[in-house]
């Protein structure tokens, strides 16, 4: 794709709203060009079992249906589309994204968008496939993908397209991406299906484990924001959780304390670490050479762990920093690519390449 001009493109884009889209294992946020992010709620969808018809006409997602996660009757069920950062079902992916697309095109049907979705690094070829054709079924007029890493990069405003290197981490909710970035590409990069999920569970591990008390995901959640560290906190806190008793199945009460958050929490924040260590060992002497100086960048809702960035430091022997707006840095880069299509084309894949 260079910078020819194509005037039917040009005719379509005046009145179609063409978007970036952060398609997360637990968020899916979307930027318009010219306006910025418009809208961010949870990958959730309220279907009627067995159907996968989705609930209220097509409306039960999103913040209507994360409400429901855990509390819905025998034959609804609020389920999550997207695992480990991928499409696990995509029939109900395909309407979630319908419905994001239509809400934010705002009934402007006669004309389709433009639609840049991220993706893991690690999927395959039919994985990218499908989300384009996902991604077109669902209203789009044309589809580009871009690397999660990348879309971060740019969201920051790393100097991506210089030949420097950048180390960016982005802990979403199923994966981790983790990418030395140098000329518009990855140089090296993984991705680890360790994140904010496998944080969720290992709290909710620990309950059953040491207080014999089961929660749910979203008490996990709020457990994870409130006590949830991975650095000895300055005042260190406590909160009461409600759940199940496991042994008299009854309602039951009890108390806990970030120390035990933030040790429950140690194993998947050490992964994350080594696995970014691995990451830079494989990165060239001069890109390490960049790195040293510039640090490691942490984004998405894993970098809201309160003294993740220590740990990473200390981990590496390097700087760490969490990236203003980092739950943002995703989708504002897929923004920033509607913006320069042309300079950053070579990064996209498009549906002209599937």
């Amino acid at each position: 794709m260079g910078s020819v001009f194509k005037p039917l493109e040009w005719a379509l884009g005046r009145f179609s709203v063409d978007m970036g889209i952060d398609l997360g294992t637990a968020n899916t946020l979307v930027c318009v060009r010219g306006r910025g992010i418009i809208l961010n709620e949870p990958s959730v969808v309220a279907v009627k079992k067995g159907t996968n018809e989705v609930l209220f006409d097509g409306m039960a997602v999103g913040n209507a249906a994360k409400a429901m996660l855990g509390r819905t009757p025998g034959d609804v069920e609020a389920i999550r589309p997207l695992r480990d950062g991928v499409i696990a079902d995509f029939e109900v992916t395909e309407r979630m994204l319908r419905y994001f697309i239509t809400k934010v095109h705002e009934g402007k049907t006669w004309v389709k968008p433009q639609v840049v979705i991220s993706v893991p690094t690690g999927i395959t070829a039919v994985e990218r496939r499908a989300v384009i054709h996902s991604a077109e079924r669902a209203g789009a007029r044309r589809v580009y993908l871009i690397n999660e890493p990348m879309a971060a990069g740019i969201g920051v405003e790393l100097p991506v397209t210089e030949p420097q290197g950048s180390l960016i981490v982005d802990i979403g909710g199923g994966t981790t991406e983790i990418a030395v970035l140098a000329l518009g590409g990855e140089v090296v990069s993984q991705s680890l299906r360790i994140a904010g999920d496998e944080l969720d569970e290992a709290i909710i591990n620990h309950l059953r484990r040491h207080h014999n008390l089961a929660i749910g995901e979203q008490s996990a959640e709020r457990i994870k924001l409130t006590l949830g560290s991975a650095w000895p906190m300055q005042q260190e806190l406590s909160m009461e959780v409600r759940g199940r008793d496991t042994i008299s199945g009854l309602p039951r009460r009890a108390a806990i304390t970030s120390i035990e958050i933030r040790e429950a929490l140690s194993e998947p924040v050490r992964q994350i670490c080594e696995a970014t260590r691995a990451v830079l060992e494989e990165a060239p002497p001069e890109l390490s050479s960049d790195i040293c100086e510039s640090g490691v960048t942490l984004v998405g809702g894993g970098a809201l762990l309160l003294g993740i960035q220590d740990a990473m430091s200390d981990a590496l022997g390097i700087p760490a920093r969490v990236a203003p707006d980092p739950l943002t840095a995703v989708a504002r880069g897929t923004g920033a690519f509607l913006e320069r299509l042309d300079v950053f084309s070579r990064v996209l894949s498009s549906d002209d390449e599937g």
